[in-house]
């Protein structure tokens, strides 16, 4: 199978995030093409990447007020736990193991990316938040209320409590 590449389908419009997630495409590609005596550092070096990307986009949604425990939080800190925890078998020499994680990462991202990265960039878009600089200016358009989805219509609390319809049922 391919190595994921970059491309402007994986692009949001958001350089902060868009740079980052660039920069995690080309250290995910390291890890798959890495040589056996090589694979370890080179998974090391995307979890260290990971754990500081992710921990700038939760920053960026506690600042906007999306909440602590949304399900975009909540995958970034399940697929850092996975990643720690495959770091740790190839340590006790289950190198397959994390070539297969590295596979599935390079499936995992591109949805990740289209879907929850996508809602966020667009909600700090809105916002008119700098990422670099924490600064919003369009503080009117800062929701009411924290956001205890994802951001996206599809898992927001209006959506998982509406009435069910007989079309839905």
């Amino acid at each position: 199978m391919a190595n994921l590449e970059w491309s402007d389908a994986l692009a949001l419009d958001l350089p902060a995030m868009d740079d980052t997630h660039q920069e995690f495409v080309e250290l995910l590609a390291k890890v798959e093409n890495a040589p056996d005596a090589k694979l370890l550092e080179q998974w090391t070096e995307l979890i260290d990447h990971t754990d500081d990307h992710f921990g700038r986009e939760d920053e960026w949604m506690k600042n906007t007020r999306f909440a602590s425990s949304n399900c975009h939080s909540m995958q970034h800190k399940v697929v850092l736990q996975v990643m720690r925890e495959g770091q740790k078998q190839g340590r006790d020499g289950h190198l397959a193991i994390v070539r297969d994680m590295a596979r599935e990462l390079a499936l995992w991202f591109p949805q990740h990316a289209q879907s929850m990265d996508a809602a966020l960039a667009l909600h700090l878009r809105r916002l008119g938040y700098d990422p670099v600089t924490g600064i919003v200016t369009m503080p009117d358009a800062l929701p009411q209320n924290i956001i205890h989805g994802c951001g996206g219509a599809s898992c927001s609390d209006t959506v998982a409590s509406a009435p069910r319809t007989k079309e839905m049922a």
